[in-house]
């Protein structure tokens, strides 16, 4: 039998991430059709109690390794633990959230073992006996299809809400194994001195649903109050450009493109961004593109499923106001 379908479960605040749960029910469907066991893989300190949730998305098996030297991520701790395990288990795939923490680990991990990283993906697929992985390239212009038939494990990192998590089966039970975890403090070169949490009622922003996102056209920081209204009677999370956060109107943690995050919502709204290739880059995957720009011939357009030419100072309150409606009817 092959070695097994591994996914890296990423958590928060006691709650797996909801890509891990995406890339569960894919590694189901994948097993099913080449027989190997599909395995999450849950680090940190204190977690064991998540493994049940892992179970019931897909998991056969759960290798939890749990230690003090993981209550936090790090990249030393966790590259060289799960580097150790690939090592001795010798799985044929691994998959990661394409997250700022998948993205570090994936890349880390593959160089210490040797293989192939196929990141950033929208998709995956079994055909003819390989794992062919769709992968946006001149900034989600195009795709291409690739494989890696050669090194194992194969990786790969996906994006969030690329694919869709399966209804959960209430009382599906898992193998837990445990870890041992070797580590020395000399191993490490960081050291997490003091976690900032900053607090929000709306959604994750690589992990939101919908995502009302402005740019250099919201013209100040005052105004960001605006966007913030839609997204809260959308209960969607509030994104910006690269412009909109080099002007210091918006922390660097909103912004979505090539060097901000990359997200796959099924609404994003465009406010006031002209569409530059850098954003293009982290929303063209979006299912649905709503842009409101006050200039006809602005780039986002050309991407977008709908447009409104306006003043977003007008027609966002008003968005606002009708969707309000709406929902109480």
């Amino acid at each position: 039998m092959a070695k097994g379908i591994w996914i890296f479960a990423e958590h928060r605040d006691g709650k797996i991430k909801k890509v891990t749960l995406e890339l569960l029910s894919a590694g189901r469907k994948l097993a099913t059709e080449t027989g190997e066991e599909v395995s999450a893989l849950l680090f940190g300190k204190g977690v064991s109690g998540l493994a049940s949730t892992l179970a019931e998305y897909g998991a056969d098996k759960v290798y939890l390794a749990d230690d003090d030297m993981l209550a936090q991520y790090t990249t030393d701790a966790y590259s060289k633990a799960l580097g150790d395990l690939i090592m001795e288990k010798e799985p044929s795939v691994l998959l990661l959230g394409c997250t700022v923490l998948g993205r570090d680990l994936a890349a880390r991990v593959a160089q210490k073992v040797k293989t192939c990283l196929m990141s950033d993906c929208t998709g995956v697929e079994l055909s003819g006996g390989q794992l062919v992985f769709v992968r946006p390239v001149y900034a989600g212009k195009a795709f291409v299809k690739a494989v890696c038939p050669e090194l194992k494990p194969v990786m790969a990192t996906v994006r969030p809400n690329v694919l869709t998590a399966d209804e959960p089966r209430a009382g599906r039970g898992a193998e837990v194994v445990n870890v041992a975890v070797h580590l020395e403090k000399t191993d490490l070169r960081q050291v997490i001195k003091d976690v900032v949490m900053q607090i929000s009622t709306r959604p994750e922003l690589t992990e939101a649903n919908i995502i009302v996102s402005g740019g250099r056209g919201m013209k100040g920081p005052e105004n960001y109050k605006i966007l913030e209204e839609l997204a809260d009677v959308l209960g969607a999370a509030v994104g910006a450009s690269r412009a909109a956060v080099d002007s210091g109107w918006i922390p660097q943690s909103f912004q979505v493109g090539q060097t901000g995050k990359t997200v796959s919502p099924a609404l994003y709204i465009a406010c006031g961004i002209s569409g530059s290739t850098m954003h293009l880059a982290g929303m063209s995957s979006s299912k649905c593109i709503v842009a409101i720009n006050k200039d006809p011939e602005a780039d986002i357009f050309k991407v977008a499923d709908y447009g409104i030419v306006g003043d977003l100072f007008e027609v966002v309150p008003l968005l606002t106001e009708e969707c309000k409606k709406l929902l109480a009817s």
